[in-house]
C-alpha cells in the first residue's frame, strides 16, 4: 500500500514559540492600511490618466489597476486565513466589502475552497491542481493563453460560468432564483455600482469601464495566470512541503505590476499559512536563520519560471487538447471561490 505523503510541517518544528507568536501577530490597523493603500493606488492610477490623458498613461493605468485588483484578491486571501484582522467579524467585513465584493467574490466561499488546496497541495484532489498540472507547455501555447487573457476571453468564460451558477437551477421559481442570485452576487453587484458611481462623481462614468472592468477582464487575468504558474507549476517534489510550492524573488517593478503585497513568498505562506502577508519577509528571514532556506524551492524571478514552464518544444504544440468546461473555468481562480459545490 502506498504511503500517504506528509504535506504539513508542524510550526513548532520550524521556529521557536516566541518567534511564531511574533510572526502570527495580526493587526487591524495594518489590514486597514493595506486595503486603503490598494484603493489609493487604484484612484491614483485613474487620476494619472484624468490629468494626463495619452496612450501611455492609459496603458499604465490599466496595468496598475489590474495589479491592485490582484492586490485586493491577495488581501481577501489573507482574510480567508483570518489574517487581515485579529477580530473575526471585522476581518470578514473588511475583506468582503473592500476586497471580495468588488471582484465579484466572497470571502467565505473562497475560504472553503482555498483551505482544501492547503490541505492537499499538489495532490490529485487539490482543487488548484488544474493550474499547475498542464506544465510544461510550449511557448505557442503560452502565447495563446496570454492572448485569451489580455483580450478578455478568459474573464468572459469565468464570469459567464459564475453568473450561470448564481442564477440557480431550472426547477427554482423566479422568486427563488432572485433570492439565490442575490445571496451569491447581490452584494458584488452593489459594490460595483458604488465603484461606478464613485468613478462618475470623481472622474467620468467611462472610467468604470476603462479602469475597472477593462483591467479586471484583461491585465488582471494575465498576471493572475503568471502568479499561478510561479507558485506551483513544475515544482520539484509534490509531496515535500518545502518544495511543492515556490517562492519567487520580485524586484521593485515586479511588485508594482505583478506581485503586490508579498504574494511571491509562497513557500513561507504554505509552511505557516496563518502568518499575515506583511509578515512573510520576516518569516523568510526566520526560516533562513534556522537553516531551512536550502530546502525551500526558490526562483530568481518570474521570467526564469516562465522559461521553465514554456520549455516544451513548439513542434509538440497541440492546441485544444486541454479543454475546461464552464464550471472548471471558475475553479482555481484566485479571485473566485464560486465552484459548483460552493454555497
Amino acid at each position: 500500500m502506498a504511503q500517504t505523503p506528509v504535506l504539513r510541517v508542524h510550526a513548532a518544528d520550524l521556529l521557536d514559540r516566541q518567534t511564531l507568536i511574533a510572526l502570527r501577530q495580526r493587526s487591524s490597523l495594518m489590514g486597514v492600511s493595506l486595503v486603503f493603500h490598494a484603493w489609493a493606488i487604484i484612484g491614483s492610477a485613474m487620476a494619472l490618466f484624468y490629468f494626463f490623458p495619452n496612450p501611455l498613461t492609459f496603458v499604465l493605468a490599466v496595468m496598475i489597476v489590474g495589479a491592485r485588483q490582484l492586490g485586493l484578491a491577495i488581501l481577501m486571501h489573507d482574510a480567508a486565513h483570518n489574517a487581515l484582522s485579529p477580530h473575526r467579524k471585522f476581518n470578514e467585513i473588511l475583506s468582503d466589502f473592500f476586497c471580495a465584493y468588488p471582484l465579484l467574490a466572497r470571502t467565505d466561499a473562497y475560504r472553503r475552497y482555498h483551505l482544501q488546496h492547503h490541505m492537499r497541495t499538489q495532490q490529485e484532489d487539490d482543487p488548484d491542481l488544474v493550474l499547475s498540472a498542464p506544465f510544461p507547455i510550449t511557448r505557442k501555447s503560452f502565447v495563446r493563453k496570454m492572448i485569451r487573457d489580455l483580450t478578455g476571453q478568459t474573464a468572459y468564460q469565468q464570469r459567464k460560468a459564475q453568473f450561470v451558477s448564481a442564477w440557480g437551477d431550472k426547477d427554482l421559481s423566479p422568486q427563488e432564483r432572485g433570492v439565490y442570485f442575490w445571496q451569491r452576487l447581490g452584494p458584488a453587484m452593489v459594490a460595483n455600482l458604488i465603484i461606478f458611481v464613485g468613478c462618475t462623481v470623481v472622474f467620468h462614468w467611462s472610467f468604470y469601464l476603462m479602469f475597472w472592468l477593462l483591467p479586471f477582464f484583461t491585465y488582471h487575468m494575465a498576471i493572475t495566470r503568471i502568479r499561478n504558474i510561479a507558485e506551483h507549476a513544475l515544482v520539484p517534489d509534490n509531496d515535500d512541503p518545502f518544495r511543492n510550492a515556490r517562492t519567487t524573488k520580485a524586484g521593485f517593478l515586479a511588485r508594482i505590476f505583478l506581485a503586490p503585497y508579498w504574494v511571491n513568498y509562497h513557500v513561507e505562506h504554505h509552511l505557516l499559512m496563518y502568518v499575515p502577508c506583511w509578515q512573510l519577509p520576516a518569516t523568510q528571514k526566520a526560516l533562513e536563520w534556522r537553516g531551512f532556506s536550502a530546502r525551500m524551492e526558490t526562483a530568481p524571478g518570474y521570467l526564469s519560471v516562465l522559461r521553465k514552464a514554456c520549455a516544451r518544444r513548439d513542434d509538440e504544440d497541440k492546441p485544444g487538447d486541454l479543454v475546461h468546461n464552464a464550471r472548471r473555468r471558475v475553479a482555481g481562480n484566485f479571485t473566485e471561490g464560486f465552484t459548483s459545490n460552493a454555497s
